[in-house]
């Protein structure tokens, strides 16, 4: 019995060894040096159009794929407080070209919803946050006269009033929590699927307040159709300088900070998630669009992955925090 030379076993390991390193080299280099190659990336926003992220993802998407030599397209999957449309993100290929455009209600929901079937943080690459919006407390004309009224009302008949939000869980939810803990008020929360849909029902007075995205809620105001009482944030918002926040108007305690962020799937290449945070951070810098954002009432708000990657572990510790006090539960 004759038995292979060790000398030319060594040799074939090795070559095949350089082959599948040269193999692995080739992919590496066509999934990050040669994206996008001209393929189409899709910005998945798990909310209706015209809410404050869907508006944020497009500003962004237009410009966006100019800058890539590509196209960029926004899909808008919403449902169950952003969760839908995450969870197609989270189990998308890691290639780049399927994206998630969310809200800071993403880290709220692994303390709402026991069971997702993702997991916010290791299930997702944060690129960069890309704009901070204030939400604005509005109700219908005539409803309050302004939130200390509106307060001592709530008050005055504990569990006689509701309000709004953009979903369980959602920014806009959270902001009403933190606003009616800071106030000791009861009231009765309703959720909605988006942003419209809350602002159409606070408009006809069925519901009576809600902490609207300034974006979304911005023409409304100015058409007199909703009545702003404060914005949520902790400075006043240069688009409607003489209405006070929360915390001015007389609720210590009450600012919250709603922000818009780009997201990728786990294991996507890290040469993309810098190129993605580099167009993306000038892309917020350009005097045009920071124009655009001032005029809806939102500005530019980047940082490098890994500083927003530590930023989501802080935010979402903290939303858990909020979460068990005011006790939020899905509906």
């Amino acid at each position: 019995m004759t038995f292979p030379s060790t000398r030319g076993l060594g040799r074939r390991l090795l070559i095949a060894a350089a082959i599948t390193a040269t193999a692995l080299a080739s992919a590496q280099a066509q999934a990050q040096g040669d994206w996008p190659r001209g393929q189409t990336i899709r910005l998945i926003v798990p909310f209706t159009a015209g809410s404050g992220t869907d508006i944020v993802a497009r500003l962004v998407a237009e410009r966006l794929g100019p800058a890539l030599g590509t196209s960029v397209v926004v899909e808008n999957k919403p449902g169950a407080g952003g969760t839908l449309g995450a969870v197609q993100v989270a189990r998308a290929p890691a290639d780049g070209y399927t994206l998630l455009v969310h809200s800071a209600g993403h880290l709220v929901n692994p303390s709402i919803y026991p069971n997702l079937s993702y997991d916010t943080l290791k299930d997702f690459a944060g690129i960069t946050p890309m704009a901070s919006l204030p939400n604005v407390l509005v109700t219908s004309p005539g409803k309050f006269a302004d939130v200390k009224d509106l307060v001592a009302q709530v008050k005055a008949k504990p569990g006689g009033f509701n309000y709004a939000s953009a979903g369980n869980g959602s920014a806009t939810h959270m902001n009403a929590e933190v606003f009616r803990l800071a106030a000791g008020i009861q009231a009765q929360h309703v959720p909605f699927r988006g942003t419209p849909e809350a602002m159409t029902e606070v408009m006809g007075g069925r519901v009576d307040w809600f902490f609207a995205p300034m974006v979304s809620a911005l023409p409304l105001i100015k058409d007199g159709k909703l009545k702003a009482l404060a914005v949520g944030t902790g400075k006043r918002s240069s688009v409607q300088p003489d209405l006070p926040t929360t915390v001015e108007a007389g609720v210590p305690g009450s600012e919250y900070l709603f922000w818009v962020g780009l997201f990728a799937p786990a294991k996507t290449p890290r040469p993309v998630i810098d190129r993605l945070q580099t167009e993306v951070a000038k892309i917020m810098a350009a005097p045009d669009l920071k124009d655009r954002l001032d005029k809806l009432g939102a500005e530019p708000f980047t940082m490098p992955s890994a500083q927003f990657d530590a930023f989501l572990a802080d935010e979402t510790a903290k939303s858990a925090r909020i979460v068990k006090a005011s006790g939020i539960k899905v509906d």
